[in-house]
């Protein structure tokens, strides 16, 4: 079983907070990690998809008010009428117990959350597997977490047969199942049709026009779709970073999806081969590279850059009062581009890394170096941090 890094977040969280909420895509390892802290037998663990544990929830104040020590909700998302009983457990004094709350459907989950429990809340997303996780797991993680995707059944299937069939059944459930359970009530062929033309806009600036007019749909329920797929945590959309500049800039948000596998599935593409000489391969890597140094890299928001002359930065970093760059290459031998020259003139970047699939690292100038990605997985930062400009403030505000 390979070790998750939310296993200390949650330990931290749950020192803080009498609540605990890890939310994140169905099936990415949530029961699993919780049951690292308390065995599913206990009275204390409720699986709400368990009708035991919906009897014993039926009076939900008589059944959670004796319990001490930690108490386990699983798919919460399913009794959201839970959150104010546990408001009012939790504003106990001294209160006998905290709760660890379990939910899918992150975006209407986390708006339940802040309204019940404001101040008494603390969250943690997981998603799929990281390069950090999976480091010595075989010779070819890396290569095999980006074709396979980071959700366990897929990245640790027996083979590549198994890990297609486990990834269409994943995407016909939540389009069938999970979605209405959850009260969104959209056809599950328009929202099949809308995911995989997602696929193929992966990277790229998001336009509700074009999607609308293959599908035949107005472009506001086109944007509701996006939305929903976010709020599941499929579809990541990443703002744009508006620089008071004398030219005009991208304000539209870009769409990648978070998962590598189902971008391969909804893509057909099954083996390596297939993915190596896809038109999409950079995409792919891209969005990728993207997800590993969001998950791995400190940073308190993340954008993007893009000017309608042509230049753009696939990934902003704001730390503080500064901003880091990322670009993502898939090339053996990267090299400063005029994009990456007019990011740093324009926006003041302490640094910019180019991370690519090679194993070297070497810098390109003064502020430019290229890292390889499996630096993350070795716990190297991915810009030096000793640079002295690194204190500099940005010059620029976010949109």
């Amino acid at each position: 079983m390979l070790v998750r890094d939310a296993h200390r977040a949650i330990e931290t969280a749950l020192r803080r907070a009498p609540v605990v909420v890890l939310a994140g895509p169905r099936q990415c390892g949530k029961t699993t990690l919780a049951r690292e802290f308390l065995a599913s037998d206990s009275v204390n663990y409720f699986d709400l998809e368990s009708p035991a544990s919906l009897a014993r929830l039926d009076e939900p104040m008589t059944a959670l008010a004796p319990l001490r020590g930690l108490v386990v909700i699983d798919e919460v998302q399913l009794r959201p009428e839970l959150f104010p009983t546990l408001r009012v457990l939790v504003d106990r004094t001294p209160s006998p117990s905290r709760f660890l709350v379990l939910g899918s459907a992150s975006g209407p989950l986390l708006r339940q959350t802040s309204e019940s429990l404001a101040g008494r809340v603390e969250r943690v997303l997981l998603g799929g597997f990281t390069l950090r996780e999976t480091t010595g797991d075989s010779p070819d993680a890396q290569a095999r977490l980006w074709r396979r995707g980071g959700m366990p059944r897929s990245y640790l299937a027996a083979n590549e047969a198994d890990c297609v069939a486990w990834r269409r059944e994943f995407i016909q459930t939540l389009l069938e199942r999970d979605f209405p359970q959850w009260g969104i009530s959209v056809p599950a062929a328009a929202m099949g049709r809308f995911w995989t033309m997602l696929a193929h806009y992966h990277g790229q600036t998001w336009n509700a026009a074009e999607p609308a007019r293959a599908l035949g749909a107005p472009p506001a329920a086109v944007r509701r779709y996006l939305d929903i797929l976010t709020d599941a945590m499929m579809v990541r959309q990443l703002r744009p970073w508006f620089a008071n500049l004398r030219k005009r800039q991208v304000k539209a948000p870009k769409i990648y999806l978070r998962d590598s596998g189902l971008l391969h599935q909804l893509l057909g593409i099954a083996t390596e081969t297939e993915l190596m000489t896809h038109p999409r391969v950079g995409a792919s890597w891209e969005g990728f590279v993207l997800e590993q140094v969001l998950a791995m890299e400190p940073h308190d928001e993340a954008y993007f850059w893009a000017t309608h002359q042509g230049a753009e930065i696939d990934l902003i970093l704001r730390r503080g009062g500064s901003l880091y760059g990322v670009e993502c290459k898939f090339a053996d031998a990267p090299r400063v581009t005029p994009s990456i020259r007019n990011a740093l003139a324009d926006l003041g970047l302490v640094r910019v890394s180019v991370v690519y699939p090679g194993d070297q690292r070497f810098p390109l100038s003064e502020r430019v170096e290229v890292v390889p990605l499996s630096a993350l997985s070795q716990d190297a930062p991915l810009f030096d941090t000793t640079d002295p400009q690194a204190e500099l403030p940005c010059r620029t505000s976010p949109s």
